[in-house]
């Protein structure tokens, strides 16, 4: 496989397990074009027209060193200059993957998180109030990511030969489906006997071995689940803190997430909801896996590094 066709595959994965469905994907990518359209011609050509095509603007190709047949990569969930560095001492690593967003990618980070919007209204949130407290939201990050230094690890693959892509959101979304089509099969009744199916996933399985498996941040395991809603585990980073009294009145019981800052634990304990913190490294690597999963059908070899916790489902 060449580099894009890797990264296109991990795209089209990425539409595929959208919550919002494919028909939602492409009204989103037909704002983004009418937006476009509107502009006046002297601003077009600042305008970042991956955006037209891609609705994953954190999963992206950050440098081509060499357009070549990829045969071994170096995977990771957070890629940074030390990983470069591995990488040029493995050797022979045609392309390295991180999961994080890494510079362009990661200054479009905002832009996904549209995406909770649509996942909240999903689960009966009415979408005027999602885009109405999310807006804040967003801003805020947008605003966060401007200072920060988004190219040193595209940097340094440039100056050291390397081809270097990130898949965010596109993976994120295939555990955020993977989890919700499992969580509704099987109808849990007790925040207990969730927990006690997390545990068993083997991603979650090996992270509590690390101390670092499922936990429960609100509520008890005896007290019941209701709805159970899986609106943190994809959508860029968590949302405002201001959303949890919504989510309560639309009925949802327990929220499964990644992680949750302690303002938004306090807020979402206050409107009584459960809180089930499946694990941030673990979630990302699930995600991760079932791309890589189909990479490993192509027989491309991959060497997992930096938080990430490889399973292989392929069998071949």
């Amino acid at each position: 496989m060449t580099i894009k066709e890797i990264h296109n595959l991990g795209i089209k994965m990425g539409i595929e397990a959208d919550f919002r469905g494919k028909d939602g994907v492409e009204r989103f990518l037909k704002r983004k074009q009418e937006k476009y359209n509107d502009l006046p011609e002297k601003i077009k050509k600042d305008f970042d027209k991956e955006a037209l095509e891609n609705p994953f603007l954190d999963s992206r190709i950050l440098h081509i060193a060499n357009d070549k047949e990829i045969k071994k990569i170096l995977v990771g969930i957070d890629i940074e200059v030390a990983e470069i560095l591995l990488a040029k001492e493995i050797g022979n690593i045609d392309l390295i993957i991180g999961h994080h967003p890494l510079g362009k990618a990661l200054s479009s980070l905002s832009d996904v998180m549209e995406l909770q919007c649509d996942v909240l209204n999903t689960y009966g949130v009415p979408i005027n109030i999602a885009e109405g407290l999310m807006k804040e939201r967003i801003e805020e990050v947008s605003r966060g990511l401007n200072g920060l230094n988004n190219q040193r690890t595209v940097d340094a693959a440039r100056i050291l030969g390397f081809n270097l892509m990130c898949l965010h959101t596109a993976c994120d979304n295939l555990a955020a489906q993977f989890l919700k089509e499992q969580i509704e099969k099987n109808k849990f009744e007790t925040v207990e006997e969730l927990m006690n199916f997390l545990k068993k996933i083997p991603e979650y399985k090996e992270a509590i071995k690390l101390g670092l498996g499922p936990r429960i941040f609100a509520g008890s395991p005896d007290r019941r689940c209701g709805k159970i809603a899986i609106t943190e585990i994809t959508g860029g980073t968590e949302p405002t803190s201001k959303i949890y009294e919504k989510m309560a009145q639309a009925g949802i019981g327990t929220i499964v997430g990644m992680h949750i800052s302690e303002e938004s634990r306090k807020e979402a304990e206050a409107s009584h909801l459960n809180i089930v913190i499946a694990g941030h490294m673990s979630s990302d690597s699930l995600g991760v896996n079932l791309f890589l999963d189909e990479l490993e059908k192509e027989r491309i070899e991959i060497v997992p590094c930096s938080g990430l916790i490889r399973i292989s489902r392929q069998k071949f």
